[in-house]
């Protein structure tokens, strides 16, 4: 099954940010003593017991204009849609108030486990204070310390207790993609010209599509199975004001995390935005097929040199990209989409590709006898021997007399070496030293 979903939910100043950060062990959400802060990043993956989940922090959001209750009332709901569990925290030093009353009647309408955190339980009189907090109506309240890190073990051993049992089901053997991008660059339209019908609603509102949408089809040129997955349009951080908003990037991140290949969707028109690279690296840094996606070509007035001028452009800001394909589309007027299930399937199976031992180390030689490896502070790197480790992506294991003297340039050159030897186009390849033993 997917990674589970767990949602800190609580109203403001409770310190689910605190629990979030130290949940994650690292400071990812702005901590501050204030109702209402607005956090950089709301989402991160977490393990407790050897299981993985995804944890989001659903508080501290400034939406002026609007009741507190209505906040409340938006994350909770956000949150129950979201979570496999939802995390209730209230503030052990305030007993309980309205406002988590108001939270806990939202959640009374879920089928889905609430685990009680009775956090800023500090010392041993506020731990055994919590009895009040058994009238809220979801069994034992659990009390922690997000500052000190108290009870947050015992509290994750409840949360993984609830996680679901893994459901058992069919394999799925049809090739995943999905199209990501900013919004209004036309990723459902594309979606619904690839598939011929209207499975996803298009509008030129920014924002209209909320959920990741899986629609499988069977492509009868090529004989393969597919499933196409649709996401939200990912929103520069800053402007991310909606909770529903920042949940679209969280589904985004779930559908890439689904993916095999993820198609990034630029708009012609509009060229290319910092926001872009910031999207295009969330597939890359997540190890995926990459193939970018121009859309909305039709709309440029061009001449000859309009399409290799944008190509060496999309080259020269998304260098980290060098891999991915280009494909110039129009979703309106079809062109060059039936490319994007050729390039998908090419780019998939070039994920899959592996290489025997042999034939990369013979690479090995001919590449150390075109660039020696280099001398760092008298010391020469010498590399013995290559092997794959992985594939989805390709993953290879150099052994080496020292980790610290294979450079990332060098780590670079090898990596080209594999690229013009062999067929990797649209996916990152990894190399990872280790030292002989």
């Amino acid at each position: 099954m997917a990674v589970p979903v767990v949602a800190l939910v609580g109203r403001p100043n409770v310190g689910k940010s605190t629990i979030f950060n130290r949940i994650i062990n690292e400071r990812l959400s702005i901590v501050e003593d204030t109702p209402g802060v607005t956090r950089d990043r709301i989402y991160a993956r977490a393990s407790w017991l050897g299981k993985e989940f995804r944890l989001i922090d659903t508080g501290g959001i400034d939406m002026s204009g609007e009741p507190l209750t209505v906040q409340i009332k938006n994350q909770a709901e956000i949150a129950i849609d979201e979570a496999d569990v939802i995390v209730f925290i209230v503030n052990g030093q305030n007993g309980v108030t309205k406002e988590d009353e108001d939270v806990a009647k939202i959640l009374y309408r879920t089928k889905k486990p609430v685990v009680l955190a009775v956090n800023k339980a500090d010392n041993p009189e506020q731990r055994q204070n919590i009895y009040d907090f058994y009238t809220l109506g979801f069994g034992d309240p659990n009390p922690i310390s997000g500052a000190q890190g108290t009870g947050v073990g015992d509290l994750l051993d409840e949360i993984v207790h609830a996680f679901p049992a893994d459901a058992k089901h069919e394999e799925d053997e049809s090739v995943k993609f999905s199209f990501i991008g900013r919004p209004n660059v036309g990723k459902s339209s594309l979606v619904n010209a690839i598939l011929g019908d209207e499975r996803v609603i298009v509008s030129n509102m920014e924002g209209t599509t909320r959920d990741a949408v899986d629609t499988k089809y069977h492509d009868e040129k090529l004989d393969k199975d597919f499933t196409i997955i649709d996401t939200a349009g990912i929103r520069k951080r800053g402007k991310v004001y909606e909770n529903t908003e920042k949940y679209s990037v969280l589904r985004a991140l779930s559908a890439i995390d689904k993916s095999d290949v993820v198609c990034v969707v630029l708009n012609a028109e509009e060229g290319i935005r910092e926001q872009d690279k910031r999207v295009a690296g969330y597939a890359h840094n997540a190890g995926k097929g990459v193939i970018i996606v121009v859309n909305k070509w039709d709309a440029l007035k061009k001449d000859t040199h309009t399409m290799k001028d944008f190509e060496n452009q999309i080259r020269t800001e998304f260098q980290y990209l060098s891999y991915a394909p280009i494909l110039f589309t129009s979703a309106v007027k079809g062109q060059r989409l039936d490319q994007i299930p050729e390039l998908v399937s090419k780019v998939y199976d070039n994920r899959q590709r592996r290489i025997q031992s042999a034939i990369l180390n013979d690479l090995l030689l001919r590449a150390t006898s075109i660039a020696p490896t280099p001398v760092v502070n008298g010391k020469r790197l010498r590399i013995y021997y290559m092997t794959q480790v992985a594939v989805q992506p390709p993953t290879f294991v150099v052994f080496v007399n020292d980790n610290e003297l294979l450079h990332f340039s060098y780590e670079r050159f090898l990596i080209n070496q594999l690229r013009d030897t062999f067929d990797f186009e649209g996916t990152p390849i990894k190399i990872l030293p280790r030292k002989r033993k």
